[in-house]
């Protein structure tokens, strides 16, 4: 399939919209607990019920209009099918919480044996839109290696030690804010080792 272009705000929907659903989901349902079919289930288990098949649906969305998805979109979704469908299928939110932990550990390793054998794979990745020299992409993946391990570290601590409300807030918001803030830091390595892309 070709590869197209669309509107940033589209894409930026598709990619956000189900994490902003699932918040939206659990401040209504987090007060309450609920039986169906005789067991009874919690507003977290509720609300990662649709936040689940809402994933998906928004990534083939996202695969149909763009004709591609990026290796870590694919392995978010892999996870967050099988992750959130454990928690949902044996109602255990811990399942769903632990999800983060391990996608940011196989973004670390991913990246740590890129280092080792010496392939920019997050180059790969990111190329297009950011180009750099070599040594641009070793620092880079050396310090985005890093940080998924502190952010993985960061979800263990809290999941493990505070509330529900406390992990959403930090899943939803809190991520995202760390993630930017990180690029932000970076621009004085972009700014050194950046390429100009030609005109055509």
């Amino acid at each position: 399939m070709a590869q197209q272009k669309i509107k940033p705000w589209v894409k930026a929907a598709l990619e956000f919209g189900p994490l902003i659903a699932f918040f939206v989901a659990f401040v209504k349902l987090k007060d309450e607990s609920y039986t169906i079919g005789g067991t009874d289930y919690s507003g977290f288990i509720l609300a990662t019920a649709g936040f689940v098949p809402l994933l998906v649906i928004t990534t083939l969305i996202l695969w149909r209009l763009t004709g591609r998805l990026a290796p870590m979109q694919i392995a978010t979704l892999v996870l967050v099918v099988v992750f959130g469908g454990l928690s949902v299928w044996l109602n255990d939110e811990r399942f769903f919480k632990m999800k983060p932990t391990i996608i940011y550990l196989l973004f670390a390793a991913i990246l740590g044996l890129g280092l080792m054998l010496r392939r920019p794979w997050l180059a790969l990745v990111m190329e297009e839109a950011l180009p750099m020299e070599p040594e641009g992409w070793r620092i880079l993946t050396q310090r985005m290696a890093l940080f998924f391990l502190g952010l993985a570290v960061a979800n263990e601590v809290v999941w493990r030690s505070m509330s529900d409300q406390a992990w959403v807030n930090f899943k939803t918001f809190g991520l995202t804010v760390l993630m930017f803030g990180f690029f932000m830091a970076q621009g004085r390595l972009f700014a050194r080792y950046g390429i100009e892309k030609k005109a055509d």
